[in-house]
């Protein structure tokens, strides 16, 4: 058990920093898991709680993979080429 003096502890958890990759991703996995309840039946102080951990989570993360892997289709032009190509589609021959 942690000391209440340890500066790698806070009200809030673990300092995002002091995570070790594999953790903070599991981190990452169980907040996003749990955003849509705590969203829906959490009390505003849970929610309010939930959004700064995740943040702060979501930063670090950030801040350790700049280069992180993004698929063509999470972007704008990705978007975009889904929204021509259903178009396309939906048009008679």
């Amino acid at each position: 058990m942690r000391h209440v003096d340890d500066p790698h502890t806070r009200p809030e958890g673990v300092s995002p920093h002091a995570l070790g990759n594999d953790t903070l991703l599991h981190e990452l996995e169980q907040m996003h898991r749990t955003r849509h309840e705590t969203f829906l039946y959490g009390s505003e102080e849970a929610l309010k709680r939930h959004t700064l951990r995740m943040g702060q989570l979501e930063a670090e993360y950030l801040h350790r993979f700049p280069n992180r892997l993004v698929t063509a289709g999470r972007t704008r032009a990705g978007a975009r080429a889904r929204e021509a190509a259903a178009r396309a589609e939906s048009l008679p021959e």
